[in-house]
């Protein structure tokens, strides 16, 4: 068993599973650059995704699996991958604690001013006429009802909030008290205060999100995104907060990264920019290869229940 990795991977987890899976071969790179020259002989190639093209999986003539150590999956060529018939599986779920703990820190900083309190600590300045909000009480909606959702509204929960969901089924999943489908969301969107989106990158999301939806909403909500930059457009963001239409955007993904160092979100007031980090956690990289390990198993056994196995066709 030749199992690929261009993803890189610490020294510790290259030990643990070459000692754990000693009949297996592990080939460790750094990159796709380095990968590439095994990728002919290997029969699952462990990736964070987006270095894969159509040529590299027609390389691979032996390739039965893919595991992709992330969740965002949006930029590989399923389209030859289904042709294959390749299995993918990915890391969904595992940015669910970082990610709920960097949504409920950024609103709270939203809440409680902590741009000015920062500038007037600098300035040595003493103000207490800053305006000051609380969470508690409030609604929030939360776009994606998955994983990561359904972490960030266990914890809205600690400030007694209303916590309402929107989905492509609309089903009811814990922790929320409302779910909506994605139709629906106008329903929803008069009595909402925060509105966190965490919805990957598809066809179906695309510009998911309009300047209808954000006129439709009280002029004191508070917009946050870390699902992915294409779920609305940044001029239509930036239209909404400049005509005070939402009262502050929190932005952590966008529709061209790195952002540009001359983009007006850098310089608006109400719009708050974090590089994509939104999931970066210590403990990512052992998360993500928990999951392998158990897919790896079941794969060895052949078994046919995998944990987070992909519907290529749908992209997720």
């Amino acid at each position: 068993m030749n199992i690929l990795s261009s993803a890189k991977i610490s020294k510790k987890h290259r030990t643990r599973l070459r000692e754990r899976y000693p009949d297996s071969t592990f080939i460790f790179s750094r990159d796709m650059d380095e990968a590439r020259q095994h990728i002919d002989n290997a029969q699952i190639l462990m990736t964070f995704g987006e270095d894969l093209t159509d040529e590299l999986i027609d390389e691979a003539s032996r390739l039965k699996w893919i595991m992709v150590l992330s969740a965002g999956v949006d930029k590989m060529p399923f389209k030859v991958i289904n042709d294959r018939n390749i299995m993918v599986t990915n890391a969904r779920g595992i940015h669910k604690y970082p990610m709920a703990e960097y949504a409920i820190s950024m609103l709270l900083q939203v809440n409680r001013q902590a741009k000015q309190m920062m500038e007037n600590e600098k300035a040595n300045k003493w103000d207490r006429s800053v305006r000051m909000q609380e969470m508690t009480g409030k609604t929030m909606l939360i776009a994606g009802t998955g994983a990561i959702g359904q972490e960030v509204a266990r914890l809205a929960r600690a400030f007694r909030m209303n916590v309402n969901g929107v989905s492509r089924s609309g089903r009811s999943v814990e922790y929320f008290d409302r779910t909506v489908k994605q139709d629906e969301l106008e329903s929803v969107l008069p009595g909402t205060d925060y509105v966190v989106s965490v919805l990957p990158s598809t066809s179906e999301t695309k510009h998911f999100f309009t300047y209808d939806h954000f006129r439709i909403m009280p002029d004191h909500t508070v917009f946050l995104n870390m699902g992915r930059g294409d779920v609305v457009q940044e001029k239509t963001i930036l239209k909404a907060v400049r005509e005070g239409e939402l009262a502050h955007a929190v932005l952590d993904v966008f529709e061209e990264e790195p952002l540009l160092e001359d983009h007006p979100f850098w310089q608006e007031e109400n719009v708050t920019v974090t590089p994509h980090l939104s999931g970066v956690s210590p403990f990512y990289q052992k998360r993500a290869l928990e999951i392998f390990e158990e897919n790896l198993q079941t794969y060895l056994n052949g078994g046919t229940d995998y944990v987070n196995k992909m519907d290529v066709t749908r992209g997720y």
